[in-house]
């Protein structure tokens, strides 16, 4: 009965992750007319928010506060290092795409 429920908890996870992304894609087509920075700077922030959130469920289950699931701590120590490698490679690729700007003749 317990595998059932944490199951049907990542299940649920998953559809709520699956609405915002389809919430996001509909926002980012709205405003297509936003500067890159401001983009940028968001994209940013929700990293910055995922890691938090890993490293508060992190530390309330070492310490046994509330009723974490190791599970709910995993998965969101796994959205964190994604959301970090995904802007590490954003990053990699401006700078790759600045060099070449850089390297063009005038």
């Amino acid at each position: 009965m317990s595998d059932n429920m944490n199951i049907d908890q990542v299940l649920a996870q998953m559809r709520v992750m699956s609405a915002q992304a389809a919430n996001r894609s509909a926002q980012a087509s709205e405003s297509a007319g936003n500067d890159f920075g401001e983009l940028l700077k968001q994209s940013i922030d929700h990293v910055n928010s995922a890691q938090k959130e890993a490293s508060a469920l992190r530390s309330a289950f070492e310490t046994g506060e509330g009723d974490m699931d190791l599970a709910q701590v995993m998965i969101a120590a796994q959205k964190s290092s994604l959301s970090f490698e995904a802007m590490v490679q954003v990053r990699n690729k401006l700078v790759e795409a600045y060099k070449d700007v850089m390297n063009m003749p005038i």
